[in-house]
């Protein structure tokens, strides 16, 4: 159903925007792109945005730190602007040098990453709020309520029902980083729906962030992985000729990277698919303002129907996808740490 709305999204939004004269792809990628400030609102035609660090170290002049409020307007500010449409490194801050445009080390605090810090203190406190209630209270003798019980429900149910049926008998070891990972993709992809600020910021959808989760699972399961593991990657059970012939250890090194890459695109995918969605059913309201009142009544009703369904279903897949992260990952973990079957 998802994939469906997302290439009918694809196919229809073109034509609208086609009538109404706007630049569609500019729209949604400057939704779920990064950028240098964070827009809040326009009033009166004038943007109202918070101004984040612009951090970068230059080979020639060495090390700037301002507010992007310098460059919002495309502006060069000490040497340095926002590349333009058509540019090298579009999107990106570079360094004028002469007829050149280069690129500098950029350590800025973006949207996304100033998104990032935010949601990670959210599951911290989370976290933190649950486990006071456990230091002024026994647990044997009464239940958790309230916002405590909702975390503890959660922390039990993927430990039980996940993490301890998926990696086995030593599941205890890997339970920080398994429900570190549930909770960081569980906070990051509901405040991604949220459409105002501190929410809105795009960190699950950006294939930088799912590459550095998957690679944690990675060597999860490579550093950790005990001897039978690499034995069935190296010298599998298979016959001699096979063996000189290595075709199977290959398949399964090969398989050591697809299974993190698989995690990567995944969540990268279906987060981005659900925001460019979103974005999608909203610019139908804008796109049929020139087609007349009729049907831009009609179908901003058809709109509104649409967008009320998409975040309940972005909800679900908010939970679905770190559910499936974090399942996939213990399964991955699990199978480094089989034990030979005796007879």
């Amino acid at each position: 159903m998802k994939k469906l709305l997302f290439i009918l999204t694809m196919l229809l939004l073109p034509a609208f925007a086609g009538a109404a004269d706007m630049d569609m792809q500019e729209y949604l990628f400057g939704h779920v792109g990064d950028s240098y400030e964070w827009h809040i609102t326009t009033i009166k035609g004038k943007p109202v945005c918070i101004y984040l660090p612009v951090i970068v170290h230059s080979r020639t002049s060495g090390w700037h730190c301002f507010s992007s409020r310098h460059i919002a307007e495309g502006e060069s500010y000490e040497g340095l602007r926002i590349a333009a449409k058509g540019e090298p490194h579009e999107g990106k801050l570079v360094e004028v040098v002469g007829t050149d445009l280069v690129k500098p080390l950029d350590i800025s605090i973006t949207k996304n990453v100033f998104g990032l810090m935010v949601n990670s203190f959210l599951v911290v406190l989370i976290i933190l709020l649950g486990a006071g209630w456990y230091r002024k209270h026994d647990a044997s003798e009464e239940a958790p309520k309230g916002f405590p019980g909702l975390v503890e429900m959660l922390v039990t149910m993927v430990e039980d029902d996940i993490i301890k049926d998926c990696v086995g008998k030593d599941y205890k070891r890997y339970s920080p980083y398994l429900l570190t990972a549930f909770f960081f993709i569980f906070i990051n992809n509901l405040m991604g729906i949220v459409p105002f600020f501190p929410g809105g910021a795009n960190i699950t959808g950006n294939i930088a962030i799912t590459l550095v989760l998957a690679l944690c699972t990675f060597f999860a399961v490579n550093i950790f992985g005990n001897k039978h593991y690499w034995k069935d990657i190296l010298w599998p059970d298979v016959p001699l000729f096979l063996k000189a012939f290595p075709l199977m250890p290959a398949i399964e090194i090969i398989g050591m990277f697809t299974k993190p890459f698989s995690l990567m695109i995944r969540l990268f995918a279906n987060i981005l698919a659900g925001h460019v969605m979103l974005l999608g059913v909203v610019a139908v309201v804008f796109l049929t303002a020139e087609l007349g009142t009729a049907m831009n009544a009609g179908l901003s009703a058809i709109a509104v129907f649409f967008g009320v369904f998409m975040d309940c279903l972005e909800l679900l897949v908010a939970f679905l996808q770190a559910y499936v992260f974090t399942m996939l990952s213990s399964v991955f973990i699990g199978l480094s740490r089989q034990e030979p079957e005796t007879e």
